[in-house]
């Protein structure tokens, strides 16, 4: 066991129960190597289309958007909204993603002086996540998608399939927030395992812990799932 996959309280079973999880996604799926897929910008304003819409759909109008405007962010600033909202029709909620896109936008050219974020590689995380969040239409999952993705900064990002499978885990409560799950797995790993967990516990949630229907006969997780088990707050 490497000083990463080794549980730091074994005292702590949640601590442990977390380690579990890690390293049986890891053996299932594999360890992700860390690149950045987009810079910082096209990060911050992909995923504010992918809000309330489908990887699918927030991809397509994020490279319509790209396409339309030839990848020049400052085109897409001043164009008027009605060119904007067509092209990430896609994503759906155009009304209210393209002034949020063309406000993300002003703020860093008034602030930043560029279209340009890498000035958040240097700060804290919570100074960097606090700044993201100032920005229109950006909530603490989006902030931490960019930090992690962009920068692979120590924050965890929250989505469906890791509020679901944490939740059916025992973790945390079935009505617990996505913020209370972002703490709880922060508090239990450190942040060197991030990126792997959240790369594989989506991908766990859409192959085999899906919101309906769960494949449990087949699923990794079984030893430690209090869903399949049937305790705590799923006995009964």
């Amino acid at each position: 066991m490497t000083d990463e996959s080794r549980p730091k309280n074994s005292s702590d079973p949640l601590r442990e129960k977390a380690w579990a999880v890690y390293r049986a996604l890891l053996e299932a799926y594999g360890d992700p190597d860390w690149r950045c897929h987009w810079e910082p910008v096209d990060e911050l304003i992909l995923t504010i289309l992918s809000a309330n819409t489908n990887d699918k759909n927030s991809l397509r109008a994020f490279l319509a958007l790209k396409e339309r405007f030839h990848n020049d962010w400052d085109a897409v600033r001043t164009a008027p909204l009605e060119e904007i909202k067509e092209a990430i029709r896609p994503a759906g909620m155009y009304n209210q993603k393209a002034p949020r896109i063309v406000q993300a936008l002003e703020k860093l050219k008034r602030e930043v002086g560029e279209y340009s974020l890498d000035h958040l590689a240097d700060m804290p995380v919570d100074e960097a996540l606090k700044y993201l969040e100032s920005f229109p239409g950006v909530g603490h999952k989006t902030a931490s998608i960019v930090l992690l993705f962009c920068f692979r900064k120590g924050t965890f990002p929250v989505d469906t399939h890791v509020q679901r499978i944490t939740q059916r885990l025992g973790l945390a409560d079935p009505k617990a927030s996505p913020a209370k799950i972002k703490a709880i797995w922060e508090s239990l790993l450190p942040p060197e395992t991030y990126y792997a967990l959240h790369l594989n516990l989506i991908r766990h949630g859409r192959e085999v812990c899906k919101a309906q229907n769960p494949r449990c006969e087949i699923c990794v997780l079984q030893p430690h799932c209090d869903y399949f088990h049937g305790r705590g707050a799923w006995a009964g």
